[in-house]
């Protein structure tokens, strides 16, 4: 090895010697317990908050101490000329109950709606429906299941309604497998947030859950910019990571749209020097999607990103979000974001501070861990 050495540049030898003295640092690939915490029953909310926008926001932008707050605050926290990216998704009634024509109970939940008549839908019942057997659900609506599509159905709904019309007479809203207890009239404006356009998702983009009217003109009155993204969140969502090894783990894939008037603010926002927001881990990852040949694209598609430490962030600086599941995707994007232990550490202090999780939760505030 010492006559390797001595045919080397001076510059070769002092690397290979400082190389021998000071090896890289070997990373273990994380696996799915470093993402596991132990939260207390009590702290996943089972209602929302008396009044919209009540909520409390911990202020856990690192390099800085946390800071509990409450959500009303969220003005005077963003800077003039800033730019929040709100998903306008809107929550479908998108569980339907009733009978196979055999006569055996069935539910399903619709997960994307193909055209007027079809839908893609889990199903939930004895025995799976076969390709061709006729499906009677409440209100009359009948509808036949025509084949498999992985571990969905694909559903074609007969009559004369559309199925988004099926869904709001009938259906009925979808709420957490974590909240024990079935949706109610006060949900079905409470599990939506109050600038929901498009009908699509089976579940809420929940950081947007606390905006009310009045904080929205506060932010406006204040001179930080909106602009909107979409994308439907699927039941997926709650799907649980079962692989140890994360990478090994397949994300579900949803729909998302970016409209070329939000690229352009995004744009304008980053030129003056001031921070694009992403309001919900959903739009963080439409605007991430969106963003995967190293520059910000307006359009629509499918995304399955899986976000996890390591991952280089292309277009938001900082994140608002409620807290997460344990072993969860969406806690492995904030920690992706805002670094493993800060929010480890995060999460201890509002488990001891008795924050409410999840969706009807209170929420925190983030930037990128290299954007502080």
């Amino acid at each position: 090895m010492g006559g390797y050495l001595k045919m080397q540049t001076p510059a070769t030898q002092a690397k290979w010697l400082y190389n021998a003295r000071f090896p890289p640092p070997v990373y273990r690939a994380m696996q799915l317990a470093d993402f596991d915490f132990h939260l207390p029953e009590h702290l996943i909310a089972q209602q929302p908050p008396e009044r919209r926008g009540s909520s409390r926001l911990l202020d856990a932008r690192p390099s800085r101490p946390l800071c509990d707050r409450l959500f009303a605050e969220l003005p005077n926290l963003i800077e003039a000329g800033d730019l929040l990216v709100f998903n306008n998704t809107k929550v479908m009634k998108a569980r339907l109950f009733g009978h196979k024509a055999s006569g055996g109970r069935i539910e399903a939940l619709i997960e994307r709606v193909l055209d007027e008549h079809c839908a893609l839908a889990h199903i939930r019942s004895s025995k799976s429906p076969k390709p061709g057997s006729l499906l009677e659900f409440d209100g009359g609506i009948r509808a036949q299941m025509e084949e498999r599509e992985g571990e969905l159905f694909k559903l074609r709904f007969s009559g004369s309604l559309n199925v988004y019309q099926i869904l709001e007479q009938t259906g009925r809203l979808p709420l957490p497998p974590y909240i024990e207890r079935a949706a109610d009239a006060a949900d079905d404006e409470r599990y939506q947030t109050i600038y929901a356009k498009h009908q699509g998702a089976v579940a809420a983009p929940t950081a947007g859950l606390h905006f009310t009217p009045e904080l929205l003109n506060q932010l406006q009155a204040n001179s930080i910019r909106r602009a909107e993204v979409t994308l439907h969140v699927g039941a997926g969502t709650f799907q649980p990571v079962r692989s140890e090894n994360i990478a090994e783990h397949k994300m579900h894939k949803e729909w998302y749209s970016i409209p070329a008037e939000t690229v352009e603010a995004i744009k304008e926002t980053k030129a003056n020097g001031k921070r694009v927001w992403a309001v919900g881990t959903t739009s963080m990852r439409s605007l991430e999607a969106a963003a995967q040949n190293s520059h910000l694209q307006a359009g629509e598609g499918d995304t399955d990103i899986f976000i996890t430490p390591g991952y280089r962030f292309q277009v938001a600086d900082g994140l608002i979000t409620n807290f997460h599941l344990p072993k969860s995707t969406l806690l492995m994007l904030v920690s992706a974001f805002s670094g493993v232990e800060h929010i480890r550490a995060t999460y201890r202090h509002a488990i001891e501070q008795q924050y409410r999780f999840f969706s009807y939760g209170d929420a925190m505030l983030l930037t990128r861990a290299e954007a502080t």
